[in-house]
């Protein structure tokens, strides 16, 4: 059942820093940003190659591994540093309001950085829960960024 979450106007890009959870990890790539950003931001069917935790996307509606699907609005596209996106409506139990960046950098050696912010609001019980699972959501963010990789690479 899909439900819509916070009003859009409660919503926006300040949400990253206001969130009552903020989960930010980080992992390098050797593609270029300008490769990387655009694997984010103009290929969003594409994910599902790279991306196990996607299971389908078509436009900006995702389906994720156990069922979960939402309904996202781009709120920032700024190539080839910054890609965000809020969601407005899932069937995730609990979840009151979610934003993800995927902030973008140079490294010295002509790769990325990769920065994922994962911002989100919900009962109490719902935040605890997506603390405690930080560990595998950093093992299938930095599975995701080295399947990236290797599929900008070939």
């Amino acid at each position: 059942m899909k439900r819509r979450l916070r009003p859009t106007r409660q919503v926006d890009l300040g949400f990253l820093v206001s969130a009552p959870l903020r989960l930010v990890l980080a992992a390098d790539t050797a593609a270029p940003p300008e490769a990387v950003h655009a694997a984010l931001a103009k290929d969003t069917e594409g994910w599902t190659a790279w991306f196990d935790a996607v299971t389908t996307a078509t436009g900006r509606t995702v389906g994720l591994r156990g069922g979960i699907r939402c309904e996202e609005t781009v709120l920032a596209d700024e190539p080839p540093r910054r890609f965000a996106y809020r969601a407005d409506a899932t069937n995730a139990p609990g979840l009151r309001a979610l934003l993800e960046e995927w902030a973008l950098s140079p490294t010295a050696v002509g790769g990325t950085r990769v920065r994922w912010t994962f911002a989100a609001d919900g009962p109490p019980a719902l935040r605890t829960f997506l603390l405690m699972s930080r560990p595998g959501l950093g093992l299938s963010f930095r599975s995701a960024v080295r399947s990236l990789d290797r599929r900008l690479a070939s």
